[in-house]
């Protein structure tokens, strides 16, 4: 259900749009397992443009890029592949562990990621044919990002939905699920700075059905916008 909705005219003031501001950059982010890509899947049959982190994150840590050399200068040869590209499962497991490594890797990829995101959502705005821009970014409140986009989305679940789905997706055992959700800024704190909130508890017929709603509030002149309900 959508939780938390908004008319252009009451955003909060850190959020203010112009009238003219079009397409919209939407900011996705949320728990880990929560359901981000099914929201960003949703949009994308819509016709949004879609932008990735963790794709812009793979293009930032290639092989000879300065991001890639610094992460294999701190992290060791371990962590490769034997063709020599980066094993994000090996990573993972060495920063969902340590957060001095964790925030060692931030520091690395989240200006390199931050580079590559501003250019293609400038290249993007430029297209008269994309009526919205989805920047998918899990981190997106943690390197500090939401400058870079005009609204923030929200996906959401509860604990127990939440915890269940890592572990079936990324076949984890309890204790490390719960690592690595741990490792995480709480969820409660990403819900409380939402412009929107989706809690994914229900059917993915339930979220596609929310995000078009959003959608044709999203890229709808302003004067003809129908407010999102307040719950669906």
């Amino acid at each position: 259900m959508v939780k938390k909705c908004f008319n252009h005219s009451t955003v909060p003031s850190r959020r203010k749009l112009p009238e003219t501001v079009s397409p919209i950059v939407l900011g996705v982010t949320g728990g880990i397992a929560c359901g981000k890509s099914l929201v960003c899947q949703f949009f994308k049959e819509l016709g949004a443009a879609v932008l990735s982190a963790d794709e812009l994150a793979r293009e930032a840590v290639r092989p000879g890029e300065k991001a890639y050399n610094e992460i294999v200068a701190y992290f060791g040869k371990e962590i490769l592949t034997t063709e020599g590209s980066i094993d994000r499962a090996r990573l993972a497991e060495k920063v969902f562990r340590v957060p001095a490594a964790r925030h060692e890797l931030n520091q690395v990829t989240h200006p390199a990621i931050g580079r590559l995101a501003e250019q293609r959502i400038s290249e993007l705005r430029k297209d008269p044919a994309v009526p919205l821009i989805i920047y998918e970014a899990p981190l997106l409140f943690e390197a500090k990002a939401e400058g870079r986009v005009d609204l923030v989305l929200v996906v959401a679940a509860s604990p127990e939905q939440q915890l269940e789905r890592l572990i079936r997706r990324e076949n984890l055992s309890r204790e490390e699920a719960y690592r690595r959700i741990s490792a995480q800024m709480p969820l409660a704190e990403k819900v409380a700075r939402a412009d929107i909130l989706i809690e994914n508890n229900g059917s993915p017929a339930e979220v596609q059905k929310l995000i078009g709603d959003i959608f044709v509030k999203l890229t709808t002149p302003n004067k003809k916008n129908p407010p999102i309900p307040e719950d669906v």
